[in-house]
Parts: structure tokens; C-alpha cells; sequence
């Protein structure tokens, strides 16, 4: 864990939501929205890109913004207390 702050509020320094991320790759049905075929990452069709994103996003607990972690912490680096 590192320091965070909110670039929204400015304030938030100790109030987070950690969303940790688990993507699942599916096939759906465009109709129904049923779940077809579910890829894994060593089986995936050629057209279906892998998630790259992070792994988590932080929620900040005071005004609700949802943002990639490097994102808080980058601010706090930015504005470190005196």
C-alpha cells in the first residue's frame, strides 16, 4: 500500500474503496445476453482481446470517485503533508 489522495475532494487522505478487478472473457449472445463460450487466456479466439487494465481502482470514501490507483497515489506524491 502506498499514500492516497483524492485529485476530486482534495481532502480525502484515509477514506478508500479498494475494487479489486477479476475479468472474465466471455462470448454472449447479442439477443439474449446469454453467456455462449467463456474464453481462457490460453484458449482465446483471435478476435478477442485480453483485459490490460489494473488490477484495482480506488474509490475515494468521501466524495465517490472511482479512479486507476496511480491516480490517487500520484496525487498524494504530488502533495505530500508538511
Amino acid at each position: 500500500m502506498q499514500p492516497y489522495l483524492c485529485p476530486n475532494c482534495k481532502t480525502n487522505r484515509s477514506r478508500f474503496n479498494l475494487i479489486e478487478q477479476k475479468s472474465r472473457s466471455v462470448k454472449i449472445n447479442p439477443d439474449s445476453g446469454e453467456i455462449i463460450k467463456e474464453y481462457s487466456l490460453d484458449q482465446m479466439d483471435p478476435f478477442h482481446m485480453p483485459y490490460k487494465g489494473p488490477s484495482i481502482k480506488i474509490q475515494c470514501g468521501s466524495c465517490g470517485l472511482v479512479e486507476d490507483e496511480k491516480t490517487f497515489a500520484a496525487f498524494a506524491a504530488n502533495n505530500k503533508l508538511k
